[in-house]
């Protein structure tokens, strides 16, 4: 598995990019009907929440609709949003929701060729190149640890490894004490460990990533 640091992206991808009182600022102002500021809580989580629905849903026309139907609902119901909490945890909560209804018509599957890189590292539209395949290699192996998780042990781990949030907002987000998410989070990982050491080709894959 890739270190943490280095499964960064950019800065629009972070969700606690913001500070809480930026966040208010923006949050008032949305309210009050500035449109600008509603536009910039969009671009600040559009690309989080829609890498996070598609990890979990494998289904990029799941993940599009729910992130879009979450936004929605977000927006229309500013006024009724709890200043102690994150607004991304809110939306997230809210996008959650939607992904379980939808779950009751789409069977989740794991598509390795739409999921956005883990590190961070998009696939150009230029021939693929050795690098290319190495990345790709490595997010097949990495689907495949994550599909012999739990629910709650994926959620975890992505939200950690590829959202970079913090544990504190994790656990406020999923509702359990912050050392519930550790559990899950290092339970999480051993079992993606053992999961790739069983499986000789994806093993392989993820140790070219740590040679590159």
């Amino acid at each position: 598995m890739h270190r943490k640091s280095e499964t960064r992206g950019s800065a629009e991808g972070k969700v606690g990019a913001m500070t809480r009182a930026e966040e208010r600022d923006l949050m008032e102002r949305a309210i009050a009907g500035d449109r600008h500021a509603a536009e910039q809580f969009i671009r600040a989580h559009q690309a989080s929440l829609y890498a996070y629905m598609l990890r979990m849903s494998g289904r990029p026309d799941v993940a599009e609709d729910v992130v879009q139907d979450a936004f929605v609902r977000a927006l229309t119901n500013l006024h009724r949003f709890d200043f102690r909490f994150r607004f991304s945890t809110w939306l997230f909560t809210i996008a959650k929701r939607l992904y379980v209804n939808a779950c009751q018509k789409h069977k989740p599957a794991y598509d390795s060729d739409t999921v956005g890189a883990w590190a961070g590292r998009g696939r150009g539209p230029e021939a693929p190149t050795i690098d290319d395949e190495v990345t790709i290699n490595a997010k097949e192996a990495i689907d495949y640890a994550l599909a012999a998780l739990s629910d709650e042990q994926r959620e975890i781990v992505v939200l950690f490894h590829q959202l970079d949030w913090p544990i504190a907002q994790i656990a406020e987000y999923m509702d359990m004490p912050e050392g519930t998410v550790k559990s899950h989070l290092h339970r999480g990982r051993m079992r993606m460990r053992s999961a790739l050491e069983q499986h000789a080709t994806f093993r392989a894959h993820v140790e070219e990533v740590w040679a590159s």
